[in-house]
């Protein structure tokens, strides 16, 4: 079993015993009940991440992140109600926020403190495994949610997929390699490709380009409208100006950019410097 399999399952492996957890304190009717209950009583309209992406100029969904399994706490004390906003007010496209609290030191409560306070589509960003989860997106107000192709079968990829529309949430597939290029047989939203080697955790952007030419081919064969096409992100390991415009030419329009910003003293600012750079050139 390589490295990447090992780690990537101990991750998983936890994350179904959490989520039993949840289910106990929270039955699935319940959560589903409670859904129902927000749509009924407040606008549920959701904001739409594809379109934010395809329309900005820049494209950078900035992360919210406290901690990495590789690199312990980056910003432990991190407010989510100061933060994700401060990223808007930045010029950030959309934000993703992570909610893994063993691995990333996340909570439901930082979608939940967010939410008010920008008008930005939020990704929930977490290791996804069952529909649960999905319902879970829905009622922490987010936008969209990641489904990761290593964590995932191709059939319950699909199935997540359909279901996560269902609720009105958008999908940021992810992928890692060209063996993987089958779940855009799912028809994401938005099509990820991780440069970070979820074994290793070592980042490569260069996987981003490697993969870019077979993601054309790749949608090309599928036939799809323009409007049905995913808008591709590159994500992890960006943290220059000239990498994202490079990023843009081979056909990106959303750049998930987490520790670039959130290991300086001020997040937003090191994103507003980043996006008059990018304007400048």
């Amino acid at each position: 079993m390589t490295q990447q399999k090992d780690i990537l399952s101990e991750i998983v492996a936890h994350k179904r015993l959490e989520v039993a957890q949840q289910k106990l304190q929270l039955p699935m009717a319940q959560l589903q009940r409670a859904v129902e209950t927000l749509r009924e009583t407040r606008d549920q309209s959701r904001r739409s991440m594809k379109q934010s992406l395809a329309s900005s100029p820049t494209g950078i969904i900035a992360e919210f992140k406290r901690r990495s399994p590789s690199k312990g706490w980056i910003k432990q004390g991190a407010d989510a109600a100061v933060i994700p906003p401060a990223y808007e007010i930045a010029g950030a496209s959309a934000l993703s926020i992570l909610t893994d609290e063993k691995y990333f030191g996340g909570s439901e409560a930082d979608v939940r403190s967010a939410r008010p306070l920008t008008n930005l589509p939020i990704l929930r960003k977490e290791f996804i495994v069952e529909s649960y989860q999905l319902w879970q997106a829905a009622a922490m107000g987010a936008d969209a949610v990641l489904l990761i192709a290593a964590c995932l079968p191709l059939d319950q990829c699909a199935q997540l997929t359909t279901e996560a529309h269902g609720l009105g949430l958008e999908v940021l597939l992810e992928i890692h390699a060209p063996e993987e290029l089958a779940y855009l047989d799912c028809r994401p939203d938005m099509l990820g490709v991780n440069n970070r080697n979820l074994g290793t955790f070592v980042t490569d952007v260069a996987n981003s380009f490697r993969l870019a030419a077979m993601l054309k081919e790749r949608v090309a064969a599928l036939g799809l409208s323009e409007a049905e096409q995913p808008v591709l992100v590159s994500e992890s390991g960006i943290s220059q100006a000239i990498t994202l415009r490079q990023l843009r030419e081979a056909g990106f329009r959303g750049f998930l950019m987490g520790e670039a910003f959130m290991k300086t003293d001020a997040p937003a600012e090191a994103l507003q410097a980043l996006i008059a750079e990018l304007r400048s050139a």
